[in-house]
């Protein structure tokens, strides 16, 4: 993985006034056009559009989405339902259709955010004072203009009735000010990071004209109000959601948004599995199919489609750590409280066999969280400010893993051979348990067993193939298969033993606040965070605070690797297999611009090929 300096992620601390129309005020105040995280912005003051989008692609025509699941709940912001909202009001992937923030992150830089609602903004050297002047053209589907008003509403709305991590959001801010009638000012607690200015200027922001209160956090299949580029035009409960081009977006020239959402309509369609929706793929009903598979990819795409060039099968590289996967212990339950007991079963994912069965031996094993970046912790000795850092918490970080010279199993000999069970057996002993005739017990006698959940064939062989191996030591594990909407409520309520998930929609070079919701001692206690381990560590709350209040590079890169180190010690997941390519199979009408961005292909880019 290339320096961090590649990637403009030197530090500053000078006081700066950012402009984010592309037009620098004065240099006394050393303005410039958008906020970096770290650094300064990789795109010029006078950018006209995104590099990975095209300011000159077609608009009109209509694409149709295909995903597995159901819906029921048009609001992403309430913890009810939050899991099962139709997909492209907020997207990471169909990009936000209907809401919009303050400022939108580029998908070429780490953490870097330009205009979008807000005109220009201006923050103080020690992050704690923001005020955003808001574009006067920026308006609401319905005409109403974006005021600072809805700005304030929406927090603190967010702070009544919303979800994590929207709900905590005003525990960092000490007061929001209404100071023009453009202007709007944030004022951090003390106890604020570094993040949380950005952050805030990524929240999406609602009509406050629009919205009643005391219904907000309920369920609701009305169409919402936003500022977005796109309103729902249909609703199909659980089946399809479609959405209209606004012929009106107050947006469309914004040098951020320029080549970017050029459908006029967008069609999201609902499959209860990935059979059914690939059957759906080959008759032209969805416009784009990824596999994750690389086995699959070679059969996938046999069919007269794509024989005759009507479908294209293309590989986007991606630029960034692949997305931790693996089977996911909750550590709420009795029997994964003992960290012994997770080091244990974390040894005994036969990732061999694995990637040689299930996928042509083309997949690499994940060791890290931030696999393969100069964030990770993999093969790495541990710094002096990492040892200062985790200092206080000796006993969290094995020493293997602090010297660098830990590395997960893999080979023909790593589970299949007798070290791993050895090793797993000694600890599960240490942590009071041990093999009774060909059964793995208690101090009491009671069998060592739990259940994996699955919701795709894929994780159900995976499940089969650890199941396997920890049948090796008497241990009994069963495999519930659920459709993916059971699966969701489930992870909201923490309501499992055992599952097979993946942290977030990507890896990131930038890990920030959302490490808090996915490892936070709070989100552990917080029904519908991304804690689904319960992962509840006063050193990993230290480290991902050191991580946030970074102001050096070398600071920023110590705090990550610590975090690291603490999460692969910890062994919240069983860390199974990443491919660093993404693979997508498209109906050739469909067109991307040439340059693939940091993160991977981006359809809010893609436009339909006007017809001949």
């Amino acid at each position: 993985m290339e320096k961090f300096m590649r990637y403009g992620l030197s530090f500053a601390t000078s006081l700066v006034a950012i402009v984010l129309t592309g037009q620098a005020i004065s240099a006394e105040n050393k303005a410039t056009h958008a906020l970096a995280m770290h650094g300064e912005p990789a795109l010029p003051a006078d950018f006209t559009h995104f590099p990975y989008a095209n300011p000159d692609a077609p608009k009109g025509g209509m694409i149709r989405y295909c995903v597995i699941g159901s819906y029921d709940n048009l609001n992403p912001f309430i913890l009810k339902s939050f899991r099962t909202t139709a997909r492209g009001v907020i997207d990471v992937i169909f990009g936000n259709l209907v809401f919009e923030s303050l400022m939108i992150r580029s998908a070429d830089e780490p953490f870097t955010l330009y205009g979008l609602l807000a005109q220009s903004v201006e923050i103080s050297d020690d992050r704690k004072v923001m005020t955003f002047n808001i574009n006067p053209d920026a308006r609401f589907s319905n005409g109403d203009a974006v005021r600072p008003e809805d700005v304030k509403f929406t927090f603190e709305l967010y702070a009544k009735k919303g979800r994590p991590p929207y709900s905590t959001r005003m525990n960092s801010i000490e007061a929001i000010e209404i100071s023009g009638p453009h202007t709007v000012k944030f004022i951090f607690k003390e106890s604020a990071d570094r993040e949380i200015p950005l952050i805030v200027a990524m929240t999406p922001i609602l009509s406050q004209k629009s919205i009643d209160v005391e219904t907000f956090d309920q369920t609701t299949l009305k169409p919402m109000i936003g500022s977005g580029a796109y309103t729902v035009k249909e609703v199909r409960p659980g089946e399809r959601i479609t959405f209209a081009r606004n012929p009106d977006y107050w947006g469309r020239d914004i040098p951020a948004m320029r080549g970017l959402f050029n459908y006029d309509e967008i069609v999201i369609d609902y499959f209860l599995n990935t059979n059914s929706m690939y059957e759906a793929f080959k008759k032209g009903l969805c416009a784009i199919y990824e596999e994750t598979d690389p086995v699959k990819r070679q059969r996938a795409i046999d069919f007269p489609a794509f024989a005759e060039g009507k479908v294209v099968a293309e590989k986007f590289k991606n630029g960034i750590p692949p997305v931790p996967r693996g089977f996911l212990f909750n550590t709420r339950r009795p029997v994964f409280k003992d960290v012994r007991v997770r080091r244990a079963l974390a040894k005994l994912y036969d990732f061999d066999w694995a990637n040689r069965n299930l996928f042509g031996g083309q997949m690499k094993r994940t060791g890290s969280y931030f696999q393969g970046a100069e964030l990770s912790a993999l093969g790495v000795v541990a710094s002096a400010g990492e040892r200062s850092l985790l200092q206080p918490f000796a006993q969290a970080v094995t020493p293997d893993i602090l010297d660098g010279s830990y590395r997960p199993n893999e080979g023909d000999a790593a589970v299949s051979g007798r070290k791993a069970y050895r090793e797993a057996l000694e600890l599960l002993n240490q942590a009071g348990f041990e093999l009774r005739d060909g059964r793995m017990v208690d101090a009491n006698g009671n069998p060592f067993t739990f259940e994996i959940l699955a919701a795709s064939d894929l994780e159900a062989r995976l499940a089969a193939i650890y199941q396997r191996s920890l049948a090796r030591l008497g241990i009994v594990v069963r495999i519930r298969m659920l459709d993916d909407s059971q699966m969701q409520q489930r992870k909201q309520r923490f309501e499992f033993d055992m599952v097979y998930a993946s942290l977030g929609f990507s890896g990131t070079l930038s890990p920030g606040t959302e490490q808090i919701s996915r490892w936070g001692s709070e989100a552990a206690k917080t029904e519908g965070s991304f804690n689904l381990s319960g992962a509840s560590s006063p050193a990993i709350d230290a480290a991902i605070d050191a991580m946030l209040n970074a102001r050096s590079e070398d600071a920023y890169i110590d705090a990550v690797r610590s975090l690291d180190r603490l999460l692969i010690s910890g062994a919240y997941i069983v860390l199974s297999q990443y491919d660093d390519q993404q693979w997508l199979a498209y109906w050739a009408n469909y067109q991307h611009p040439e340059k693939t961005p940091l993160t991977g292909y981006y359809l809010p880019a893609w436009w339909q090929k006007p017809a001949k």
